[in-house]
């Protein structure tokens, strides 16, 4: 028998949640929608997807699943914030609401709604840095963060324009984008995340 393939969760409150089942389904992922903290239970992998930060923040909350998740990814559960996500994972966030909540897991600074809002929305192509390698990737911008500073513990997988401003980060088994890499036909950022999820499913977490 071959080792057992990994299941990723995906926050199923609010977002394009069926966009991301439909990736991972594509590169061969298991997934499973995630609304309640019981939900949690034997998952190799989390998807927090796009949608509004103060509202996911407070669905979160309502739903009972915040401080469930908060300790699966203390607990080392790989996880990966797209758009909003990304901000939910975030230790510092500006221009947020005074009582918005976040899971400090990643060692960055954002701004919500960085570019401007719905109508500066944008496609454009994001320069991988050696790992993970290959040509530019296309990239989906909606309302999206911005990344303003790095901590010496996150790597920065992705850059765009100019200015080269990061777009794609890594924190050990925190994984972000401030773009929607489920809106492509690209998937290596899918393979990436589940590469991540596999050694969780070898030990049957």
């Amino acid at each position: 028998m071959g080792e057992p393939s990994a299941t990723v969760g995906v926050l199923a409150l609010q977002g394009d949640v069926r966009e991301h089942e439909t990736a991972f389904g594509e590169v061969g992922v298991r997934t499973r929608r995630v609304r309640r903290p019981a939900d949690l239970d034997g998952l190799d992998g989390l998807v927090l997807p796009g949608g509004e930060s103060t509202t996911l923040s407070m669905l979160l909350t309502s739903s009972g699943l915040f401080e469930p998740v908060a300790e699966a990814i203390g607990g080392g559960l790989p996880v990966f914030g797209t758009c909003a996500g990304l901000i939910l994972l975030a230790e510092r966030v500006e221009d947020g609401r005074r009582d918005q909540r976040s899971f400090a897991a990643l060692d960055v600074t954002v701004r919500r709604n960085g570019y401007g809002p719905q109508r500066f929305s944008f496609e454009g192509r994001v320069v991988l840095a050696p790992d993970p390698p290959g040509e530019p990737m296309p990239a989906v911008f909606i309302r999206a963060p911005v990344v303003l500073a790095v901590g010496a513990q996150v790597e920065v997988l992705a850059t765009e324009g100019e200015g080269a401003t990061p777009v794609l980060v890594r924190q050990g088994h925190v994984l972000g984008a401030t773009f929607h890499p489920e809106l492509t036909a690209d998937r290596r950022l899918q393979r990436l995340f589940a590469s991540m999820a596999e050694p969780a499913a070898r030990r049957g977490r």
